[in-house]
């Protein structure tokens, strides 16, 4: 064979080892693999967890594969702040930690698939582009009853807690690909569908607030009105996006309670939480 043959093949199979490596290296299970999910969410499946056995590993790797820059973007302690950050948010908006739990409040995380005791089906009538099915209810799923609108973690339509409804479900089912409006129960049944509507929330702006995948990969550059707001990019404005006015522009409990998680999370995953934690001194998003 003639050197440059053996060049030729040897360069070939370096550059198709490189791109293997920039795609291994680059995927959402090589920054968590199974047994860092398995640490980070400890107790979700307890016996008293009413989600036991439904948030599986690998229901979250199928779901985030359906978003390829969902914990891909930027340098490695980007990439891993960002996921330590969308654990933090769905983790407490799932939790059932207490003050004194073992281990610790955010320790707690997932323990919850459907909210307890919901006050009606939630059908907005004006939202006529996404008509209610008869007999489906659009609630959320939770852990505990907190602003008296809907429990934590609603909207768009697990995790997430905005004003729950049929808009919010036809939404996130057009968006992925499933008829949610006439299965919302799918979001309670599937985890990957739980998984995927959550992660279809944390990448999507709603006009005028940013995603919070934009936020948090350092792709937000906050405009004037932003600024005067003192919504400095950080985790902080994640809980403005999620939660506004509920928890921000005061001392909220809630808002720390998701911070402490952030910052276990982070912990476990070798990086820092760089700045602006909170958002008690924000103005909440309208």
């Amino acid at each position: 064979m003639a050197v440059w043959e053996t060049t030729a093949i040897v360069s070939l199979a370096f550059l198709l080892s490189c791109v293997g490596n920039v795609h291994g290296e680059g995927t959402v299970g090589s920054i968590i693999p199974k047994s860092l999910f398995e640490e980070m969410l400890k107790h979700r499946n307890d016996a008293a967890c009413p989600a036991k056995g439904f948030y599986t590993y690998d229901a979250f790797v199928k779901a985030a594969s359906s978003f390829p820059l969902f914990g891909t973007e930027g340098q490695n302690k980007t990439r891993k702040r960002e996921l330590a950050a969308f654990f933090a948010q769905t983790s407490h908006e799932t939790t059932a930690g207490w003050e004194t739990a073992p281990d610790g409040p955010s320790f707690y995380g997932y323990c919850y698939k459907e909210e307890k005791d919901p006050k009606g089906d939630f059908c907005d009538k004006s939202a006529t582009q996404w008509p209610c099915a008869p007999g489906k209810r659009y609630y959320g799923i939770s852990s505990h009853l907190e602003h008296g609108l809907c429990i934590c973690h609603c909207a768009y339509p697990s995790f997430w807690c905005r004003d729950c409804s049929n808009y919010n479900y036809g939404q996130a089912g057009k968006a992925i690909h499933e008829d949610l409006l006439n299965r919302p129960e799918l979001v309670s049944a599937d985890p990957v569908i739980s998984f995927k509507t959550a992660i279809w929330f944390w990448m999507t702006p709603q006009s005028p607030k940013p995603s919070c995948h934009a936020v948090m990969t350092g792709k937000w550059k906050p405009p004037k009105a932003d600024e005067d707001a003192r919504r400095h990019p950080g985790f902080g404005v994640t809980t403005n996006i999620i939660n506004g006015a509920f928890e921000c522009g005061k001392e909220s409990k809630s808002s720390k309670d998701r911070i402490e998680y952030f910052k276990r999370y982070c912990k476990l995953l070798g990086v820092t939480t760089g700045e602006h934690l909170g958002c008690a001194k924000q103005k909440p998003f309208a």
